[in-house]
């Protein structure tokens, strides 16, 4: 239920504070404090046994209340029984607030499973318990026993740590920093993060987002709800427990080594920006609200002096920033400006006695430059010119211009009407140049977060065909026989069936056996002990990276593992042993890919060096799966082992499309086999040729939930494909729509007729942008749906779109708005009518209750198709449009 009722939370009518006190100091009288001199102008009810609270008649019971309150602030210790929650939502109450500590909540009881989901079943949304409460400023709601009151703004902060809170309110309040919300989640009994951000993605008050994330519970819910809110406004995230021992700290729970890796590639894949501290959160929120979005990432520095310059350059380069390259033409049209003999360069350095125009100038030379994305203006105060004509030149600049601009202007009291002027100008401005630049890298990793968030993956990549039903089987016959680990030629089997290359290996359990599998193999081979059961693959073996190039050493080799591992076993069979082809690495670079299951996260992806060393190195980099090409080039690239495949003196440039294939060709393992619980690929040698998998394991073991559910993110839903034959005979495969759609798309609305377009759009369009394309091919699965009828073009080279149907469903699953476009050419061929009928099938079969739409009232061919498809429709009052609609629990679809 992600916000069902949090509206009757957020923008309630009336309140009601159960177990209200007249007492000092305690949480009921904070509350009540609150309520009363917030400006809330709603009823206040206090329930007491008291006559009167702060001078506000009392009500001893819930049944007394005059009115059904839409919100409840739960003051009283112990919380109040099942009975009485159960009594306020059957009053019609739909939200609580828990102020006090309830373990009771998610404690198992025997009767109901858990408080928590016994009330839950009542209706009643709980924020909470053991949490500091609500306030949105702009209803002058104050439903919290904060000290301080936060101010009206634009900003949402949502935080799990009541004293987090409190400081932060102190913090915002020093700096006149204001709020559009400000909820403290506690416990997360029943709210949690993900169906906040869901709320506030669409709530028109807020502006950005901001998150302070002890932990997460539903890693699905989080990435759904942040990657759709955060298509609309920012969404920054202070994550704490970056270590395993600040885990313990925040949760009780020791933390996986790697963790926080995990949760950095849950927050980058969703579009969101994660910042390290409070002054950066807030500066981060007031650049990404000011500057205008840069085009790219080239920045131009200008600066009276080279010094602050050149702090601000190599801030900028160890933030993986880059410095724009200047055109001649530019560099032509700086150097008037610039002293005598200094040639023009980036950064721009004047003199101090810089003319005030000169700035402006600069500006205006920098932002005609197509390598220029962003401009950043240092000034330190000088006696040779005024720091305030300075700032208005800028400012004048930049209003003729489309390129960001940031600023620093350095000091104090002499800059501080510059600082005004850019605050007044809604350009952003820094006490220091590295306050700047640190901005500016904020501008650069929400872009390319941004970038991320619109790179929804296939299930399936059309550069190779999985054995599905192969792998499936292998999988299910080591279950049934008990084996939960896949090594040797079992695992080069199942990574084959993947289209991986791999060594390959057979099992031996004797010294006498290993030296026949090696003579039949060929020389050299290498040996390594076979896992045993258990729960988690062990470490790689040392032995197992020298190589044997006769039958003797083999023998003595083969002897001596045996007998080691017998004594200290280890995670490693004492029985058997793995004889491999071994592979050479000369020429080519040591990387390795593991898959791991993280608690919240499910499975996923990690890259990076490989090698006996690769846990000393450290140098990996994680990501979630589902992967295309482009994500996984992006993971590749985030590690240090990128810059050494890219090639250099000693190795040519590795098959960096082969390596990211592999990635994907893993993540659709992943994807397919839920039993796989874990994998090492380690050494993968890569190469310019492709990539070499030298070793390989793989843990199986019976899965929690399904395949699609242990995913943070959906993949595509291959099972929803169907083919079907059109009256003039063609093919037709109708399937969900991919990313990779959008050339096709583009092609698509070509073929449609200007009037077909302003059907479907209600106002005449030419051509749909990029950005507006990527929206419609590239979609979050688990929010909305869009299907396309694809078959081969007639000429059989390539497929072509001839038609398309969407839905967004609301977040309640009550309602799916429908849009329907088929090519003007293929009208009379009933596709519009198999489009129909398949979004029906698939809302249904999601428990969706209605389907709706908006039709052109002259639009009579949609309007005969729906009737007979069981809509009603009426006319849309003071509009020339129809509101259709189909109740599905009424209708009954045909096979």
């Amino acid at each position: 239920m992600p916000i069902l009722n949090l509206d009757k939370l957020f923008y309630p009518r009336s309140v009601a504070v159960i177990g209200a006190s007249n007492q000092e100091g305690s949480a009921s009288n904070r509350v009540m404090h609150n309520l009363l001199h917030g400006g809330f102008e709603g009823p206040i009810m206090p329930v007491s046994n008291d006559r009167a609270i702060a001078g506000v008649l009392a009500y001893r019971t819930v049944d007394e209340l005059p009115i059904t309150p839409d919100l409840a602030v739960v003051c009283s210790t112990p919380l109040p029984s099942l009975e009485s929650m159960r009594a306020l939502a059957e009053r019609g109450t739909r939200a609580a607030i828990l102020i006090g500590h309830a373990p009771e909540l998610t404690q198992p009881d025997a009767h109901n499973g858990t408080l928590r989901d016994a009330i839950r079943r009542c209706g009643l949304r709980i924020l909470g318990p053991d949490c500091l409460g609500v306030m949105v400023p702009g209803i002058g709601l104050n439903a919290s026993v904060a000290h301080v009151a936060a101010q009206p703004g634009g900003v949402a902060f949502v935080s799990q740590s009541s004293t987090v809170c409190a400081s932060v309110l102190d913090w915002a309040c020093e700096r006149d920093i204001g709020f559009s919300h400000f909820i403290s989640l506690g416990d997360t009994a029943d709210i949690c993060f993900g169906d906040v951000v869901d709320y506030l993605g669409n709530d028109q008050m807020t502006r950005a987002i901001l998150l302070y994330v002890e932990s997460i519970q539903n890693g699905r819910t989080f990435m759904s709800a942040g990657r759709g809110a955060s298509r609309n406004k920012p969404i920054l995230v202070i994550k704490a427990g970056r270590t395993p021992e600040g885990q313990f700290a925040a949760t009780g729970e020791r933390g996986i080594d790697g963790e926080d890796e995990v949760y950095d590639a849950a927050i980058r894949r969703a579009g969101m920006l994660r910042v390290y501290g409070f002054n950066e959160l807030f500066s981060a929120v007031e650049t990404l609200g000011r500057a205008k979005p840069p085009r790219a990432e080239r920045l131009a520095v200008v600066s009276n002096g080279r010094g602050m310059g050149v702090m601000a350059v190599d801030t900028l380069i160890l933030s993986d920033g880059r410095l724009a390259r200047l055109s001649d033409k530019t560099l032509a049209a700086l150097a008037p400006f610039l002293p005598a003999g200094r040639a023009p360069n980036n950064p721009v350095a004047f003199d101090e006695d810089a003319q005030p125009n000169h700035y402006g100038a600069v500006v205006k030379v920098l932002a005609n430059d197509p390598e220029v994305d962003a401009i950043m203006v240092l000034h330190a105060p000088t006696s040779a010119i005024s720091s305030t004509q300075a700032a208005e030149a800028v400012v004048h600049a930049q209003k003729e211009t489309r390129t960001p601009v940031l600023t620093s202007w350095m000091g104090g009291f002499r800059v501080a009407e510059a600082r005004h002027l850019f605050a007044d100008a809604h350009i952003p401005t820094y006490d220091t140049p590295n306050q700047a630049v640190d901005a500016f890298v904020h501008l650069m990793r929400y872009r390319r977060n941004q970038e991320i968030l619109i790179e929804t993956p296939t299930s399936t990549p059309v550069d190779f065909t999985p054995s599905t039903t192969t792998a499936r089987a292998m999988v299910a016959a080591c279950i049934e026989n008990g084996r939960n680990f896949v090594v040797g030629a079992e695992a080069a089997a199942l990574l084959a069936s993947y289209g991986i290359r791999s060594a390959e290996a057979h099992n031996a359990r004797t010294p006498q056996e290993a030296v026949r599998l090696a003579a039949t193999l060929g020389y050299p081979v290498q040996l390594q002990p076979a896992p045993r059961s258990g729960t988690t693959l062990p470490a790689p073996r040392r032995e197992s990276a020298t190589i044997l190039e006769t039958p003797e050493a083999v023998l003595a080799a083969a002897t001596r593992l045996l007998r080691t591992t017998a004594a200290n076993a280890n995670g490693f069979s004492p029985e058997r042993l793995i004889v491999q082809k071994a592979t050479s690495s000369h020429g080519m670079h040591e990387g390795m890919i593991r898959v791991v299951d993280d608690p919240v996260f499910g499975p996923v992806i990690v890259f990076g060096h490989g090698g006996a060393a690769c846990d000393v190195i450290r140098d990996r980099a994680v990501a979630l799966p589902p992967l295309n090409t482009s994500l996984a080039r992006e993971l590749v690239a985030r590690t240090r082992l990128y810059r050494l495949i890219q090639g250099h003196s000693e190795h040519p440039d590795a098959d960096i499309d082969a390596l990211c294939l592999a990635l994907v060709q893993v993540s659709q393992m992943v994807i397919d086999l839920p039993e796989l619980a874990a994998l090492a690929i380690n050494p993968l040698l890569i190469g310019n040729r492709g990539v070499f998998a030298a070793d390989a394991q793989i843990l199986i073991a019976q899965p929690k939930e399904t395949s699609e559910r242990r995913l943070a993110i959906r993949p595509y839903p291959k099972e929803l494909e169907e083919r079907f034959v059109l009256p003039n005979g063609r093919v037709v495969m109708l399937r969900p729509i991919r990313p990779e759609d959008e050339p096709a798309h583009h092609e698509f609305v070509s073929h449609c007729s200007p009037d077909d377009l302003r059907l479907r759009f209600f106002h005449l369009i030419r051509r749909l942008p990029h950005s507006e394309m990527a929206r419609l091919t590239q979609i979050d699965y688990d929010r909305e749906m869009a299907f396309v009828a694809v078959a081969d073009k007639c000429d059989g080279v390539g497929s072509e779109t001839l038609g398309v149907v969407r839905t967004i469903t609301d977040l309640h699953n009550d309602k799916t708005e429908y849009a329907i476009l088929v090519r003007s050419d293929l009208k009379g061929q009933r596709l519009g009518w198999k489009l129909m009928d398949k979004i029906i099938r698939y809302t249904k079969s999601r428990g969706t209750r209605r389907v709706v739409g908006l039709v052109l009232s002259d639009n009579r061919k949609m309007l005969d198709l729906v009737h007979r498809l069981g809509f009603t429709s009426h006319r849309v009052p003071d509009d020339d449009t129809m509101e259709v609609e189909l109740d599905l629990e009424t209708v009954t679809l045909a096979d």
